[in-house]
């Protein structure tokens, strides 16, 4: 019995490292795609996020390092739509072995000023897409794990189904006018598409520096003006300043707002379908009157 048993384990311990290397080699751009990646490869893959939680894929400079990842990768997922303005270079650098899959392939891009809009996750349905697009190229970049990728697409996908349902019931408990928020972020136009939210820009402030007196100052007029129920100012760290604008406006003081990328394990948002249920409790909670 004793030496069946260690049969056994010889077995398992010949086996487990062989499935470890058998997995798909794959890097993801930044965490948001990662996570998906995750979801439909499961543990037929060893995912590689370049751009981690809590870090801007919009300005990232990659590493040495990174050409390494790239370089030792079946597959790279990016998010496509101008989004990784570095990522051609890096791909290149790493000798260009790689296929370069992009998950927003199908979606029709909207604006963003005079450029493609690349933050397509921000609609559900969207991300659908991604997961489809994902879950093509793993399965034909191994063949003998497609009925695996289908099958964790699948369970995922109607992860995102349910998401979608909670994301619309949330939405219509709003009263249609109260429906709009002036934000810092303008990563919010697929999600204001999608859902009907409208995302208003603060007049004359920038989102790269500290919100002055003079702007919180245009901010109360503009909030106002159009009536606007919730602002959400990541930029404005002085809680005086937001208290100001409660205080003269009436206007309700957003949370945060995640967009661009996920939170660490134990932060609010460190999987896509956190990311999207902390956004629509911050907004609902904000707007509802």
């Amino acid at each position: 019995m004793i030496r069946l048993w260690l049969i056994a384990l010889t077995l398992i311990a010949a086996v487990g490292p062989a499935r470890a290397a058998d997995r798909l080699n794959v890097v993801a751009s930044f965490s948001i795609i990662g996570d998906f990646v995750r979801n439909v490869g499961g543990d037929r893959v060893n995912v590689t996020t370049l751009v981690g939680p809590n870090s801007d894929a919009h300005v990232y400079v990659p590493t040495p390092s990174d050409t390494k990842k790239v370089a030792d990768a079946k597959l790279v997922f990016v998010n496509g739509l101008g989004f990784e303005g570095w990522l051609s270079r890096l791909v290149k650098s790493a000798g260009g072995k790689a296929s370069v899959v992009t998950s927003t392939s199908g979606i029709a891009p909207l604006k963003l000023g005079s450029e493609a809009d690349p933050h397509a996750w921000q609609s559900v349905a969207n991300a659908k897409i991604y997961v489809a697009n994902i879950r093509d190229a793993l399965a034909a970049a191994a063949p003998s794990d497609a009925e695996a990728f289908k099958s964790g697409a699948s369970a995922y996908l109607a992860e995102l189904d349910a998401l979608e349902r909670e994301v619309r019931e949330g939405i219509a408990k709003i009263p249609e006018n109260r429906r709009k928020v002036i934000s810092t972020h303008n990563a919010f136009g697929y999600f204001a598409t999608a859902y009907g939210v409208e995302f208003i820009a603060p007049l004359g402030v920038s989102t790269e520096s500290e919100a002055s007196a003079r702007d919180i100052a245009r901010i109360i007029t503009q909030v106002r003006t159009a009536r606007i129920p919730a602002v959400f100012l990541e930029n404005i760290s002085d809680p005086r300043l937001m208290g100001r604008i409660s205080a003269e406006t009436g206007a309700r003081v957003g949370g945060t707002l995640y967009s661009d990328s996920l939170t660490a394990e134990k932060g609010d948002s460190p999987t896509y379908i956190a990311m999207v249920r902390h956004n629509i409790k911050a907004l609902t909670s904000a707007l509802s009157p």
